[in-house]
Order: C-alpha cells, then sequence, then structure tokens
C-alpha cells in the first residue's frame, strides 16, 4: 500500500497551495468572522490530550452563542452533559484547539485554531447564562489562525437540502442502540430516560 508519510511526499502529491488559500490566512477576527459567529449554532470542538489522542465534539445553542470577546478571544459556554468532560480534560493536558463553525443554509465554514483555557469565573459565565442558568464552564479561545473553507464539503454532502434528510425511523433511537451495546440495559427505559433529559437538562 502506497502511503504519504512526511511533508514532502505531501507536497510532492497534491502540488502548492495557491496564493489565495494562504493569503486568507488571518490571525485575528475580522468583521465577517465576527459576523459568522454571530449567525452561527454549532461549533465543532477539536482537541487531543498530552499523548496526541484526538477527539472532536459539538458544542450547540441560539445563533451566536459563543461570545467574541475582542478580535483575538472567543468564550465558548459548556452546558451540562453527562460528566465525560473529555473536551475539558484535553485541554488541561493540551491547550491547542480547532474548531470548525457552521451556519444552516450557508454552505461556506469558518476555522479557527489556537489555545484555550478553562474558566470558572462567573463574572465570565454569567452573560451567557440561559433562563438564569450559568454554563459548567466557559472555553476561553485565543485565536491564532482563522480562515473561511470553501463550500466544496458541504456542496457535495448537500448538507442543508431538506429534502436529503434522513427519516427518524431509519435509524434506531440512541435507547436502542445502547440497549444493545450495554450489558442489561432496556432499550424503552433508556430513550424515556434519553427524551426526559433532552426536555428537562438542556441547561
Amino acid at each position: 500500500m502506497k502511503e504519504l508519510i512526511n511533508a514532502a511526499a505531501v507536497r510532492n502529491h497534491y502540488g502548492e497551495p495557491s496564493h489565495m488559500s494562504t493569503a486568507k490566512q488571518l490571525d485575528r477576527l475580522d468583521r465577517y468572522c465576527r459576523h459568522f459567529i454571530a449567525l452561527s449554532p454549532l461549533v465543532v470542538m477539536a482537541t487531543s490530550d498530552a499523548h496526541g489522542r484526538a477527539d472532536a465534539s459539538p458544542r450547540g445553542d441560539g445563533p451566536g452563542f459563543v461570545a467574541v470577546l475582542d478580535d483575538h478571544t472567543l468564550l465558548i459556554p459548556d452546558r451540562i452533559g453527562n460528566k465525560r468532560a473529555d473536551t475539558v480534560l484535553n485541554i488541561v493536558e493540551n491547550p491547542h484547539v480547532g474548531l470548525l463553525f457552521l451556519t444552516p443554509g450557508i454552505s461556506e465554514t469558518l476555522r479557527v485554531n489556537g489555545t484555550v483555557r478553562i474558566t470558572i469565573d462567573p463574572e465570565l459565565l454569567r452573560p451567557l447564562s440561559v433562563g438564569g442558568k450559568p454554563p459548567v464552564c466557559g472555553m476561553l479561545v485565543t485565536v491564532e489562525e482563522v480562515f473561511f473553507h470553501c463550500a466544496k464539503a458541504l456542496i457535495r454532502s448537500d448538507l442543508w437540502n431538506p429534502e436529503r434528510r434522513v427519516p427518524r425511523g431509519e435509524f434506531p433511537s440512541l435507547g436502542r442502540i445502547l440497549a444493545d451495546e450495554i450489558a442489561g440495559g432496556n432499550a424503552d427505559e433508556y430513550d424515556r430516560g434519553i427524551e426526559e433529559q433532552y426536555r428537562t437538562r438542556l441547561y
């Protein structure tokens, strides 16, 4: 099997990037980046632990839920969840983070790379409250690289086309999946518990 095993091999296979693809990279959030983040209800966070084991996790809320504190700083709320805290544990071991912002109806995405630290400062978290409930913590991202990613992936996937939505009945419920994956589990009980959490424990 032929593989690409180093940077020289990658460049030989792909060629050099165009001027536009490198010149578009910024070290700050300009007005277009700020506007896109204000419209975005979903960001995917890529982190890794001290050994480089990678993980990607979604964070979602109302449009603009990620606060832009200044041209170089973002504050992402971390709401209540299952207490695995995979992302937070990664961050305290390795502060590097990659973000991908998505906005429904817009096929371009926004990529932000930088470093991140965890804050539990009540004054910083209070403006991110929903229904009087602040997030468990906040992720303070220092922006190092930011650029818009072209729409090819979302055009190929046809992601925003409502006619391409998968009918819910074509895929098992999470309760059914967990019951099959966890010995002794009951699908109906799991589904009831999950639905209850969706109703009462989003914030």
